[in-house]
């Protein structure tokens, strides 16, 4: 008969078990991680962000999309952020040249350096940010979950590989937000995103001059919006920005689906996601609601699950003093 009593070796692999538990679990993100370290933290984060949208509403959605550039990129930890002297970090990368409202980041962060010095992670103000300009517009809140630390490393080539491209299709965008344990869904919620913001012509000028259709349109977008897009784009123009929803470009809501759903929307990206039974249905579901329907939900939901990404947490990485460097 077996002996009911553990042995030693047993009991100190269970004590090293627990501790490996109890210390996982202390490392993940959690909502109100700063509730003692910094519990003014989101307050001054807020406080900064409504200053900002009363003068310069426009950087809403470069600010959200920021927050996707840097968790699509080793995750969420501020590596979007940090500068190079020789051009090589993340940031001059061409999928991010578009990308603005560092200075932003770098003055939420100086109010956060003032109350609670080495505390409060670049990658977490990102997080907040994104959700605080969403409000701003309209959108949905949702509680921020903390805890992120700050990577050290940033590389000009990672974005050309790792953000979706504005000409993907459906395969390589579910392909690529699958790669970071997100779902068909999460895809389709996330980009509803564009219901506010600008682009440049030349993130869809293939589509009214270089495609396979009719005079070289993209006969997948409809051909009234192709000839008001025309008149704002003319060929080889870097420099114009287009409202990626028209009419509600400062407004979060979910009218970015209707233009979908009327082959309006502004990318390739955009006409993918009526490529796949899953992600159409969800534009359809959304294009025919009265009001917000679930999105509002949905969008927070995802926009957690994107946070989680590939996070630094624990020991690893550091906090930032200046976001813009390591320590």
């Amino acid at each position: 008969m077996a002996s009911s009593k553990l042995s030693p070796c047993l009991i100190f692999l269970q004590i090293i078990f627990l501790v490996f538990v109890f210390n996982s679990a202390n490392a993940q993100l959690k909502v109100g991680f700063y509730k003692d370290t910094c519990p003014k933290a989101e307050a001054i984060v807020k406080e900064v962000m409504d200053q900002v949208m009363k003068v310069a509403p426009s950087l809403s959605g470069p600010l959200l999309r920021m927050h996707f550039h840097d968790c699509f990129v080793r995750g969420c930890e501020g590596s979007v952020l940090l500068n190079s002297s020789t051009g090589q970090a993340e940031k001059d990368s061409p999928p991010n040249l578009s990308l603005r409202g560092y200075q932003v980041i770098d003055r939420v962060k100086t109010a956060l350096e003032k109350e609670c010095p080495g505390v409060v992670s670049c990658a977490d103000i990102l997080a907040i940010v994104a959700r605080d300009v969403t409000v701003a517009t309209m959108g949905p809140f949702w509680e921020v979950e903390t805890g992120r630390r700050d990577g050290r490393v940033s590389n000009f080539s990672e974005p050309l590989t790792n953000l979706p491209p504005f000409f993907a299709n459906i395969s390589q965008l579910i392909s690529m937000f699958r790669s970071k344990g997100l779902s068909v869904k999460d895809l389709v919620v996330l980009s509803g995103g564009h219901t506010i913001g600008t682009s440049h012509c030349s993130s869809f000028s293939s589509r009214l001059y270089n495609s396979t259709g009719k005079d070289g349109t993209d006969p997948t977008l409809d051909s009234e919006y192709i000839e008001k897009l025309k008149n704002k784009c003319k060929v080889g123009d870097q420099t114009t920005l287009v409202e990626m929803d028209p009419g509600s470009v400062r407004t979060f809501d979910n009218s970015y689906y209707a233009l979908v759903a009327k082959r309006r929307g502004l990318f390739q990206s955009d006409a993918a996601l009526l490529d796949n039974s899953e992600t159409k249905a969800y534009v359809k579901l959304q294009s025919a609601a009265t009001h917000r329907s679930t999105f509002f939900k949905d969008f927070g939901v995802s926009m957690i699950n994107m946070g989680r990404v590939e996070v630094l947490t624990g020991k690893a990485g550091e906090i930032r003093k200046v976001c813009s460097k390591v320590n």
